[in-house]
């Protein structure tokens, strides 16, 4: 058994002065009081809280492209990957790769097969106990693509994919309404000119009006197939939460506008936003605030999206703007253990996984100091 005591433990509802007792991979038991035991560990007062659980990040895509038209060798991208989230205190992911591709150059060469690959590797690296922390399978749908139904196919109930979201980046609308955003974009990374610009625009729009309903249906008939949590993606207006509320979305990725998100909750739907948009002060495609949906009662759960260090960095600006860290942090604990039907983590209480971590504060900075997954210090 171990006992990490004289801790600030970050409970459901309050922080408590105590220790936490963790035994064969579990929560034993809370114990309230500054006492530290012969033999326990001294956290010094440093906060005690659950292990992070990110739903949404593309970090594992940027290790296996660092740069376009770059391919890293997977099995070391996701050990990379996995040893850094462990060290941000992300101790489950739902490791996001996109299905649906676009067999092309140029500014659609990030747009190449890869998802399949990359969960065969991932899983036979879980099988050999090779990684860090728990990982799980999202998928990320993109209906402007060729390919998407036949690359959703190749994904069976042995793969355990726990969340599909339906990506759908047509220029013009969602998540790129603002297609001077979009082009400040796509012409940056790749050095197009107007005119080339202009060819990638009408070439999307074109895979959108010829695929878009089909692979839309199709992704939503595989998620139910499979038993995954099914998410929608960038929605822009209530109408589009209707849409997704009908196919059975439970979870909604970073809604633009408020309009959005105050449908997603009247439909009972979970709203994620990232971190990153709300430790810049804004969202980087021009749309809403995540701050402003937290003080509009409107923000369920954080995403590091891209920074994965900023998912705990988040949680405690929450924590200052609701005054209230316990309600902060469960918007990176339980909100998303809850949202993806993982009921054995997520919180500090006896039964659960001992997925912990443990930091303290550098005036606003958070600064991690350990992180336990099933009890073991990683």
């Amino acid at each position: 058994m171990t006992i990490l005591a004289n801790a600030r433990l970050i409970l459901a509802d309050t922080v408590l002065r105590g220790a936490v007792s963790l035994s064969d991979g579990t929560i034993a038991e809370i114990l309230p009081g500054d006492r530290v035991p012969p033999g326990a560990l001294d956290m010094g007062g440093d906060y005690l809280a659950p292990g992070l659980v990110e739903l949404h990040t593309d970090n594992l895509e940027r290790h296996i492209r660092p740069r376009p038209g770059v391919d890293w060798p997977h099995a070391a991208a996701i050990l990379a990957h996995d040893a850094e989230l462990a060290g941000c205190g992300i101790t489950t992911v739902f490791d996001a790769m996109r299905v649906g591709s676009i067999p092309n150059d140029g500014p659609d060469q990030d747009y190449q097969k890869y998802a399949r690959e990359l969960a065969h590797e991932l899983i036979a690296l879980r099988e050999r106990k090779a990684l860090r922390i728990s990982h799980l399978l999202h998928l990320r749908a993109e209906v402007c693509s060729e390919t998407l139904i036949a690359e959703l196919d190749e994904f069976g109930p042995q793969d355990r994919v726990g969340i599909i979201s339906l990506m759908d980046h047509t220029p013009g609308q969602r998540q790129f309404r603002d297609i001077s955003k979009l082009a400040q974009y796509v012409q940056g990374k790749y050095k197009l000119d107007d005119a080339g610009f202009a060819d990638h625009v009408a070439r999307l729009r074109a895979l959108r009006d010829r695929y878009g309903d089909a692979h839309e249906a199709a992704a939503v008939a595989v998620a139910h197939r499979l038993g995954a949590v099914l998410a929608s993606h960038d929605d822009t207006t209530a109408d589009q939460v209707a849409v997704s509320a009908r196919h059975g979305a439970r979870l909604a990725e970073f809604p633009t506008t408020p309009e959005a998100a105050a449908a997603c909750h009247a439909h009972g739907i979970m709203v994620m936003m990232g971190a990153p948009n709300l430790i810049r002060g804004g969202s980087h495609s021009g749309n809403v605030s995540a701050a402003d949906l937290a003080r509009a009662g409107h923000l369920d759960i954080l995403s590091s999206d891209y920074v994965p260090s900023g998912l705990l960095a988040g949680a405690l600006i929450l924590a200052r703007l609701w005054d209230d860290l316990p309600r902060a942090m469960a918007t990176v604990t339980a909100n998303p253990a809850r949202a993806a039907g993982l009921a054995d983590r997520g919180r500090l209480e006896p039964g659960l996984r001992a997925d912990l971590i443990r930091f303290g504060m550098l005036d606003a900075t958070p600064v991690l100091r350990e992180t336990w997954v099933r009890g073991l210090r990683v």
